[in-house]
Parts: C-alpha cells; sequence; structure tokens
C-alpha cells in the first residue's frame, strides 16, 4: 500500500523582491529576511524488510547539505532560484533533490510567521 513519509526542515535567508502590482510595496525591493520552514513529501511502498519508503537518515542527510546552501544567505544570489518567492523556492527544491529522491511527490514552502504558504505537487 503507498505509504507518504514527509520530513521538514527551515532556514534562515534574506532576498528583495519586486512587485509587479499597483500600490508596489517598497519595503519588499530593500533587503529583507525571512524564516522559511519547508517539508518535502516522498510516496511510496515500504520495502518489506525494513518496513521504510526511504531511510529517513539518508533524506535528512540530503536536507542537511539543502539547507547549508539556503540557510544565512542572500536567496538572489543562489544560482537557479531566480526572485526568491515561496513558488520558485518550490520549485529549487524539488529541481535539487529529484535526482536523489525520485519518490518525491510535494514540496511545501511556508512562513508561519505571516501565514504564507506555497505547494508544489510533482507527478
Amino acid at each position: 500500500m503507498p505509504t507518504e513519509l514527509s520530513q521538514a526542515f527551515y532556514f534562515e535567508a534574506a532576498h528583495t523582491l519586486r512587485r509587479y502590482v499597483e500600490g508596489e510595496i517598497e519595503s519588499s525591493k530593500r533587503i529583507h529576511g525571512h524564516t522559511y520552514h519547508a517539508e518535502i513529501t516522498l510516496r511510496g511502498e515500504p520495502d518489506r524488510e525494513t518496513g521504510m519508503v526511504v531511510d529517513l537518515g539518508f533524506v535528512r542527510r540530503e536536507l542537511a547539505a539543502l539547507r547549508e546552501r539556503l540557510d544565512h544567505r542572500f536567496l538572489d544570489e543562489v544560482e537557479g532560484i531566480g526572485p526568491a518567492t515561496l513558488e520558485n523556492l518550490c520549485a529549487f527544491i524539488a529541481r535539487e533533490l529529484q535526482p536523489s529522491m525520485p519518490l518525491l511527490v510535494r514540496v511545501s514552502v511556508f512562513r508561519p510567521a505571516s501565514g504564507d504558504r506555497a505547494t508544489l505537487q510533482l507527478g
């Protein structure tokens, strides 16, 4: 029976954001930071011997390497993100993890302090 396995992590980062709507918020253009929370979800059949979809030790190692690339960084300078929107962060995380985690089906990035969330569904 397919089972979903999720792992959350967070990172602190700064960015700028150019808004394209009337009444653009000037503060978004200035460098500012957030505490970002992310959650990835893998879906698959648990292995009969181990009972695991994926070993969480492996997942945590992969996320630690990715977190190192995002934590305490200026996201505008991280290649492959583009404008540091929640949507682009989801896509970046998915692209970075998919080669080593083919069972990846969902990536969410959220900022609890402001109530914002984006979720990317894969496959």
